[in-house]
């Protein structure tokens, strides 16, 4: 857990991270390079959760031996789904990430919610629901290992 002092802006007690997979640590089912090393430090300090619909059918075996619980929700009523996956946590204690129209709910549900770009872009509704955007996941990893960063973006 790390708790994020921001003046202007509110204490969070994080002990949660919650990432999208497809898009946001992943391009086409792909872990991106530089993730797994990222988690392993992240775990240290964190929980983390990977919620996805998983569309080209990779997580669970990208994801092996990674300390992280998946959870791949169904078709229908993702961002739904992902924002009440992020109620249950206890919101107030999550920083979720994710680029698709299916995080919006998530992201802007979640303590703190970050939208990374990439490759893939990042849908403008999600983009408008969060609280930080980043261009690449190692911009995001970045910014959560480092609470000055992130005091810096969001002070009022």
């Amino acid at each position: 857990m790390i708790t994020y002092e921001i003046s202007g802006f509110k204490t969070i007690d994080v002990k949660y991270l919650v990432f999208d997979y497809n898009g946001t640590l992943a391009i086409n089912g792909i872990l991106i390079e530089g993730v797994e090393s990222a988690i392993q430090q992240l775990a240290k300090q964190f929980e983390i959760f990977i919620v996805t619909a998983d569309t080209f059918g990779t997580a669970s075996k990208q994801l092996k031996g990674l300390p992280v619980h998946l959870h791949i929700l169904g078709s229908s009523n993702q961002a739904e789904a992902k924002k009440s996956f992020i109620e249950k946590l206890g919101k107030e204690n999550v920083i979720a990430v994710g680029n698709g129209r299916n995080d919006r709910k998530m992201v802007e549900t979640s303590a703190i919610g970050i939208v990374v770009i990439q490759n893939e872009g990042a849908s403008s509704q999600t983009l408008m629901a969060s609280d930080i955007v980043c261009n690449t996941i190692t911009d995001v990893f970045g910014i959560i290992q480092s609470p000055q960063m992130l005091t810096a973006t969001l002070r009022g």
